[in-house]
């Protein structure tokens, strides 16, 4: 009887009886695992044991891979390129000479028919979106009683257009009134009150039946529900104008509104023309000559020679054309040549102020572009007080050489946004040549190298400042490349920085 061979894949082994002990049963499963790597799982026929736990690591491994997969979509449906037609040049140009002579043709006919038709179109005008829907109801209603011999139909379409029509008719007539709009003061800071006034005086013969006055205010319109008045009589209404933010605030034009309680028709009439009502900006009081400009009244000198100033500079000898006036006879007796006075240019001092409106380089956004455009309306006051020239560039907005009130108009119709600040210093260089000081107002978030290179714009014999504006921090004075860098905190800031950094 031969023995069995233990490694005899066809041999089949007994199962581990109870009590037996535990390496005969590691030695047999060592042998199934050996024969598994041997045949493979395929070749067994048996299936492979795996753990719970690696049967749910590779299930959800596999719905993972499936998910990253893209989804497979339908067939979709070939797209259809519809060539886009094109006339010839001798086409279009026969079209466009068409139109053009038609239109010359009737012209005359227009002109000429404008009594009968303009009435009409007039009227067709002060019909309301609901006044169509009625009216196109009531063209509807017609159609489909008169077809289906539908009375009731026939009733509602009468009802509809005979609306509409005593609506166009209670519309109509003839209002001789006289509307005035008065806007005191026009010129307001941040803040202070504004009020106006609109009176209406009835220049007709008969009494003026209660009518609607609508006087835009802004973005909002205010309305006025005008008593009934007798021939000559006057009423007068007061409005407030909100100055809570600067800007330009339109007032105006002032209408009268005619028409039914339905609303069907809405006849509208202007009686005045626009108001503008500017909101300066706030601005704080500053020292004399605290802004760093000179304070005499005969200008700066430069090292520009000049044949007559004000600034003596030497003595050179006599040139044909020379000014006699300007011969110095003491000197020509000692030399006895003919001695004349040279002189160096004196220039007028000259502020010149830019605002950077982008809002991200402002800690808190629009509200710090509104606090820079306070500190410049500040300094270029200043500098008019002073009898000195100003200049100041705000985004899109530009003036030089005036007077306060006109250069606050500016800064009040500045908008707020994106500004190249090279170009603004650009634009700041070529409307004040002669500028002896210029100042770029902007926030923490510009970098310096930036507005160093816009002030290097401007001559070396400007004094250039940089006035950062950053809410919550301390003021602050520093030199930096040639540069005065003044950092505030507040509109209050300023006075103290500017005594403290550029007058000294």
């Amino acid at each position: 009887m031969s023995t069995p061979d233990p490694d005899d894949p066809t041999m089949t082994r007994p199962r581990a009886r109870l009590g037996q002990s535990q390496p005969e049963v590691e030695e047999s499963t060592t042998s199934r695992e050996k024969l598994r790597r041997r045949r493979g799982p395929a070749d067994s026929g048996e299936s492979v044991a795996r753990p719970p736990r690696e049967d749910k690591q590779r299930q959800r491994a596999e719905q993972m891979a499936q998910a990253q997969q893209p989804r497979r979509r339908g067939p979709s449906l070939p797209s259809i390129t519809i060539p886009r037609i094109t006339l010839p040049a001798e086409v279009s140009q026969s079209l466009t000479g068409a139109r053009r002579v038609i239109g010359d043709r009737l012209a005359p006919v227009t002109e000429r028919t404008r009594p009968w038709w303009s009435p009409v179109a007039t009227a067709l005008r002060w019909v309301s979106a609901l006044g169509w829907t009625i009216a196109g109801l009531g063209v509807l209603a017609w159609w489909l009683g008169a077809r289906y011999q539908w009375v009731e139909l026939t009733m509602v379409a009468a009802g509809c257009l005979a609306l509409v029509l005593a609506c166009v008719v209670l519309a109509q007539g003839r209002t001789r009134v006289r509307i005035e709009t008065v806007v005191d003061p026009r010129r307001v800071t941040v803040g202070d009150p504004a009020t106006g006034r609109i009176d209406i005086e009835n220049e007709g013969k008969v009494p003026l039946l209660p009518i609607v006055v609508e006087l835009p205010v802004g973005r909002s319109d205010a309305r006025f529900t005008m008593p009934s008045l007798r021939s000559g009589e006057v009423h007068e209404e007061i409005f407030v104008v909100p100055t809570q933010r600067r800007g330009v605030i339109p007032v105006g034009p002032a209408r009268t509104v005619q028409g039914d309680p339905f609303g069907l028709v809405r006849r509208v009439l202007h009686w005045t023309d626009q108001t503008e009502l500017f909101v300066h900006p706030r601005t704080i009081p500053l020292d004399s000559h605290a802004h760093g400009l000179l304070r005499d009244l005969e200008g700066q000198s430069t090292q520009d020679i000049s044949s007559s100033d004000l600034a003596f500079h030497a003595l050179r000898e006599y040139e044909p054309g020379d000014d006699l006036r300007h011969v110095h006879w003491r000197s020509s007796a000692k030399t006895g040549v003919l001695m004349v006075r040279q002189f160096l240019d004196t220039r007028r001092a000259h502020l010149a102020v830019v605002v950077d409106t982008t809002g991200w380089v402002y800690r808190d956004g629009d509200e710090g572009v509104e606090l820079a455009i306070e500190v410049a309306a500040s300094l270029i006051v200043r500098s008019i007080m002073d009898d000195q020239d100003g200049t100041v560039v705000c985004n899109d907005q530009q003036a030089s050489r005036t007077t306060a009130p006109l250069l606050l108009d500016t800064l009040s119709r500045a908008m707020v946004g994106p500004v190249d600040l090279f170009a603004s210093v650009a634009e700041a260089a070529a409307l004040a040549p002669d500028a002896s000081v210029a100042a770029v107002v902007t926030g923490s978030g510009r970098p310096f190298v930036e507005s160093q290179r816009a002030l290097g714009q401007f001559g070396p014999e400007v004094a250039r400042l940089v006035i950062v504006v950053d809410r919550g921090t301390k003021p602050s004075v520093q030199q930096v490349a040639g540069l005065t860098v003044l950092t505030i905190g507040e509109l209050v800031d300023l006075r103290r920085v500017l005594v403290s950094g550029v007058a000294a």
